[in-house]
């Protein structure tokens, strides 16, 4: 479904974008552009007084707080210092939310909802990375949490293309509606001035 409106009290969700996650190879969208069109979302929101929350994942250095459990995968390893710090372009800004998350999703074991809804919120625009992973798991959430969902596909990448489109084309479309950066941008200046 394409983009329609933005409720009057409409937040900015921008999920993981940090050092650790910035650096890895993306597609279809590169990290850098990624980030930039985030980055000017967050700046329309903040200058419409609407709520900016970035998310970020992080971990014990023990590992205690991550999700248990066996997979193929594996837990990842041993992440860098200062891997889970967000981007100097996002943060700094103090009326911002920042969320830390021990999940994929960034709903589950943190206070997003009741910081989006001690806020009146009742729609979020989701940008960041990985789109089938973090960005999905939270439209998933905030779907079933009864938010209306937008999904910004020109401010998200995956590590595999394949994984993106699945989303974007098949997924997204049953959570909430899709569009790009510039056709937020033009229902901000409709709906918000």
């Amino acid at each position: 479904m394409a983009l329609t409106a933005l409720d009057p009290r409409t937040a900015l969700v921008v999920i993981d974008l940090q050092a650790g996650i910035l650096a890895a190879p993306v597609v279809p969208h590169s990290s850098a552009d990624v980030l930039a069109r985030s980055v000017e979302l967050a700046e329309a929101f903040r200058a419409r007084n609407l709520p900016v929350v970035l998310v970020r994942v992080s971990f014990a250095a023990d590992g205690a707080d991550a999700a248990p459990g066996r997979t193929e995968a594996g837990s990842g390893g041993t992440r860098p210092e200062g891997w889970d710090v967000v981007a100097g372009e996002l943060s700094g800004h103090p009326g911002d939310i920042t969320v830390t998350k021990h999940n994929w999703g960034a709903f589950h074991g943190t206070d997003l909802d009741v910081q989006l809804r001690r806020r009146g919120v009742t729609q979020i625009v989701l940008t960041g990375i990985a789109t089938s992973i973090g960005v999905e798991s939270t439209a998933r959430a905030a779907h079933e949490h009864g938010y209306h969902v937008t999904l910004v596909t020109d401010a998200m990448s995956d590590m595999d293309e394949r994984t993106h489109r699945n989303s974007v084309e098949r997924i997204f479309p049953r959570l909430g509606e899709t569009g790009t950066t510039a056709d937020v941008l033009a229902l901000l200046d409709r709906a918000h001035g």
